[in-house]
């Protein structure tokens, strides 16, 4: 599988179980969990799009790894300045840390497990 698209389902996915660890870090938002789990989904898809686009373009783990370790926690952090309610409460540690593992893990990821597109325009030259 290519490494966007790798990005995106598996950032998908992880981002669908960093709304549904809102249950556990903060039971009170149980009614908002739909909204919770859709907005997490989205925002771990624009970052496994991103690291799937970076591991395009740069081929080390590391630097993958610390790619998706920085848009992870960037993301999340633009989610934590909303509040959560009229309070004007934020759950920082309970968005941002999710949020941050998501950015580790698909940076990762994509880089070790994606696939390079094959460059067809070389074996038609020869």
């Amino acid at each position: 599988m290519n490494k966007p698209l790798l990005g995106l389902l598996l950032g998908s996915i992880l981002g669908l179980f960093d709304g549904l660890s809102a249950l556990l870090s903060a039971p009170e938002v149980k009614s908002q969990l739909l909204s919770i789990c859709i907005g997490s989904t989205i925002k771990g898809l624009i970052v496994g799009v991103l690291a799937g686009w970076y591991a395009r373009k740069v081929q080390s783990v590391q630097k993958g790894f610390l790619v998706g370790g920085l848009v992870g926690p960037v993301m999340a952090f633009l989610v934590a300045l909303m509040p959560a309610d009229e309070s004007g409460k934020h759950y920082w540690v309970e968005i941002m840390l999710p949020g941050t593992l998501v950015g580790f893990i698909v940076g990762f990821a994509t880089q070790k497990y994606g696939k390079q597109p094959v460059d067809h325009t070389a074996s038609r030259q020869a």
